[in-house]
């Protein structure tokens, strides 16, 4: 052990003290917080308290107690994991939360993060009828969390989650069993549409990949530890987007919904189809690029959706 180790295991004593010193060493070390946890302090509150198997909403009360020495070692170990690999947090904990619920990620899928689950909990209102959802589609799937988060917004609806890529679709099933929901969400492996049978829906969602190859270059090492497959649509960014407009119409129902985010691609897509009136959703947190599209939309515009892609 080193003398700086001995030095933090002997003066830092609270679960408060190891949060502040862990932030501290965050900042310090240059590392990105985009993953679900905004700050460095949100970071090393979340590694913290789920290393020594505490609830992420703990009242301040028991912030302040002591921690053993064995869980103090078990901590300076996961902080210098978490700074030495770059590593975003729910790697490292397996776990991530979205639209209030927990799900087991690794690296063979994205961390959830996207700003629809603020969306899935409002039951997509006011866009649609939520008492009229029957089946929803999420293209893109990863984890399996916005399929599963739809499952529990609308118990009586039939969801089904595509992926293409085989390594997420083993996550997803790891997920789907961990909320019991088999009976409700199906899993396809399809590339988009492909492999689907015919089907009508009344919401179709997509947090698909989005980002142009020079600024996934570009981006923090914190977004190189997960899969580029997840990330990366083409030089544009949009390639996947643009099949997704192409496609998305034939399998939606007269008063259906497409919801598909793209995050930094937004300005890019409205640029290539600027009499397109794309409705730009507006979230609490101050996230942007989800658009929303009718099925009288998807149908007016197809024409020119498809000379995008010829």
């Amino acid at each position: 052990m080193s003398t700086d180790s001995a030095d933090v295991l002997t003066s830092l004593t609270t679960l408060r003290d190891y949060i502040r010193w862990a932030a501290g060493r965050f900042t310090a070390a240059g590392l990105f917080f985009g993953h679900g946890n905004p700050t460095a302090l949100d970071e090393a509150a979340a590694l913290i308290l789920h290393t020594l198997h505490q609830p992420y909403d703990l009242v301040d009360y028991y912030v302040e107690t002591h921690v053993t020495r064995a869980e103090r070692q078990q901590l300076l170990e996961v902080i210098e994991l978490r700074i030495s690999s770059r590593k975003p947090v729910a790697y490292i904990t397996h776990e991530a939360r979205f639209a209030n619920l927990s799900f087991y990620v690794d690296e063979r899928v994205l961390v959830p993060r996207s700003s629809i689950a603020e969306l899935i909990q409002e039951r997509f209102s006011p866009w649609i009828d939520a008492t009229q959802v029957m089946r929803v589609l999420d293209l893109c799937t990863g984890s399996a969390c916005i399929a599963i988060a739809c499952a529990y917004a609308f118990p009586e609806a039939i969801v089904d989650a595509v992926e293409l890529s085989a390594d997420a679709l083993e996550v997803a099933a790891i997920n789907v069993a961990k909320h019991e929901l088999e009976g409700e969400v199906q899993l396809w492996a399809s590339d988009l549409f492909n492999a689907l049978p015919p089907a009508q829906y009344d919401i179709i969602v997509s947090n698909p990949p989005y980002v142009a190859v020079r600024e996934w270059q570009q981006l923090p090492a914190e977004f190189h530890a997960e899969p580029e497959m997840g990330f990366t649509g083409g030089e544009s960014g949009l390639d996947i987007v643009l099949r997704i407009l192409v496609q998305a119409r034939d399998f939606l129902s007269p008063q259906g919904i497409l919801v598909v985010e793209v995050g930094s691609s937004a300005e890019t897509l409205q640029s290539t189809f600027p009499t397109v009136p794309f409705y730009w959703l507006h979230f609490e947190q101050g996230c942007e690029g989800v658009f929303l599209l009718t099925a009288e939309q998807l149908t007016q515009f197809q024409l020119i959706f498809k000379e995008a892609v010829a």
